[in-house]
């Protein structure tokens, strides 16, 4: 057994729940094995650092375009190469620099290049390398990391193998350089990994992309992809052709938003939403891509008649050699930063309003990009719970290191602690968590309508989109959550499976609580 005590944990703590569990974790390492209680220590550390997102998807998908587009700086570099082989974790730092971390544990501090992002060429043999750390000071990294990941070309063990390597058992460094933790490989792959999930499809969606997914969260700090850790973007949107689409009525972004409903239907439960985005335009629009000068060449565009407009846009190839008074060179970089569906909306955003400044031009392309939504969906499924989801990787971290020692007395001791913490009424949460990723996974299974209703309770943030009546004034809500706490309750008692109950009495639970939030304090 150890002595030590916990040490004090720097950073904020994300909410009540982090907290309790940081209290758990500091109380157990007295009692426990002075490797578990390393692995605690880590823990720890997780639990006070900003929420961990990995952004993964399959070669080409344009993860690191749209990981620039979150960060808000054109920094990860998109074309095939090394780099792109590689993790890269960006986080928030004091001064920007990238380091290069080897297997060894040395490290080798680079500048970013002369254009801000990470070197094409970093100079060392990349079969000795672990993973990237870029420092940034970005302000949205503050209370959220963004990893970048390797694609997944195919599912081929050595690619699997590699990729949860990489991910999940990727040696941690703090900002100083100094080795946050020296676990063993079985207690490092108990806690690394990402906590959440954002993964990135085109609109070739594949049955084998449920493997993929489940292969790059295998290591998600030990608990499977779900509604509650996991959404996914429709990439390219712009690509998906109007026609091929029911419904769509020739709009692209009508025909993008439809396909993305189906995408989400295919991956579920593994994910709690597909959104359309376009990566390209929204690195552009938000990383600074685009410029003034791109703004005039669409102005002098704009002037074009309709009929020449249109042909130019039938085919990149047509639009970079058609003859106009737009140079061939200008409109081969539009091609670059917008493609011809940015091109296309920002000449209608000109004749729309003529007058409009390169500024505010910049901002209707990234309205079109749909960037928004998936900034909002992020917010509302990780930024707004992240004290629940570390808390809940946190517990599944614990328990997998007590599992790891091999020593019976002192899993026991481990399992007593959490079941006695679970057992809080603030703590319902985590239970609803644990009974969401029990159905979403496969391990409890119940009748299709029950699971939907178990994911739409547990995977949503808003009381009307927790009972499905988006919209009901507060009256139906009341009587509606009543309604289903004493139906789940009667469901637990009668004719519930053992397992099925216990799932059971944490959604009874989950209503009861809405209902007591709804009908406000007792007079």
């Amino acid at each position: 057994m150890t002595s030590a005590p916990a040490q004090q944990q720097p950073g904020p703590l994300a909410g009540p729940l982090s907290t309790a569990v940081a209290q758990l974790c500091g109380r157990l390492q007295p009692q426990v094995s002075e490797r578990t209680a390393a692995g605690f220590q880590e823990v720890l550390r997780r639990l006070s650092a900003p929420l961990q997102v990995a952004v993964a998807g399959r070669i080409k998908s344009g993860k690191s375009t749209l990981v620039n587009a979150l960060i808000g700086r054109r920094v990860a570099p998109t074309d095939v190469g090394e780099c792109t082989r590689l993790v890269t974790r960006f986080q928030y730092g004091t001064v920007d620099r990238v380091e290069v971390i080897f297997h060894d544990g040395r490290k080798q501090v680079l500048p970013f290049d002369t254009h801000g992002m990470i070197p094409a060429d970093l100079g060392v043999r990349i079969g000795d390398v672990s993973h990237l750390e870029a420092y940034l000071t970005n302000a949205v990294l503050r209370d959220l990391t963004v990893i970048d990941t390797p694609g997944l070309g195919s599912l081929d063990a050595a690619s699997v193998a590699r990729t949860e390597q990489l991910l999940g058992a990727a040696k941690q460094h703090d900002e100083q350089g100094e080795r946050a933790n020296e676990l063993d490989e079985t207690s490092r792959n108990a806690v690394a990994g990402a906590e959440a999930v954002l993964y990135v499809v085109t609109q070739g969606v594949r049955a084998d992309d449920q493997q993929a997914l489940a292969a790059f969260t295998a290591a998600t700090a030990s608990r499977d992809a779900g509604p509650v850790n996991a959404i996914a973007v429709l990439n390219k949107a712009d690509t998906v052709p109007p026609e091929s689409v029911e419904g769509a009525n020739g709009d692209v972004w009508t025909a993008a938003a439809t396909l993305a409903e189906k995408q989400a239907a295919m991956l579920k439960p593994r994910v709690a939403d597909v959104l359309p985005v376009i990566g390209l335009l929204a690195e552009s629009a938000e990383a600074g891509g685009f410029t003034s000068a791109d703004a005039d060449a669409l102005h002098k565009l704009s002037e074009l008649d309709d009929a020449t407009f249109e042909t130019m846009l039938v085919s990149a190839d047509i639009f970079a050699t058609w003859e106009c008074d737009v140079p061939s060179g200008i409109r081969q970089r539009l091609l670059e930063q917008l493609d011809l569906y940015g091109i296309r909306r920002g000449v209608q955003a000109i004749r729309a309003e003529p007058g409009i400044t390169a500024g505010a031009l910049r901002r209707k392309l990234l309205d079109s990009s749909g960037l928004a939504g998936v900034r909002a969906r992020l917010d509302a499924v990780f930024r707004a719970r992240a004290d629940g989801i570390k808390a809940a990787a946190a517990l599944a971290s614990v328990t997998a290191l007590a599992h790891a020692s091999g020593d019976a007395g002192e899993r026991q001791r481990v399992h007593d602690a959490i079941e006695v913490l679970l057992a809080k009424p603030e703590a319902h949460q985590l239970r609803l968590l644990e009974a969401l990723t029990l159905v979403a996974s496969g391990a409890v299974r119940m009748p299709e309508d029950l699971t939907e209703e178990v994911l739409r309770v547990g995977s949503n943030a808003e009381i009307a989109d927790q009972l499905g009546l988006s919209g009901r004034p507060k009256e139906e809500l009341t009587e509606h959550a009543l309604e289903r706490a004493g139906w789940w309750r009667s469901f637990a008692s009668f004719g519930a499976t053992p397992a099925q109950s216990r799932v059971a009495h944490v959604v009874h639970r989950a209503y009861f609580l809405i209902w007591q939030q709804l009908r406000g304090p007792a007079r």
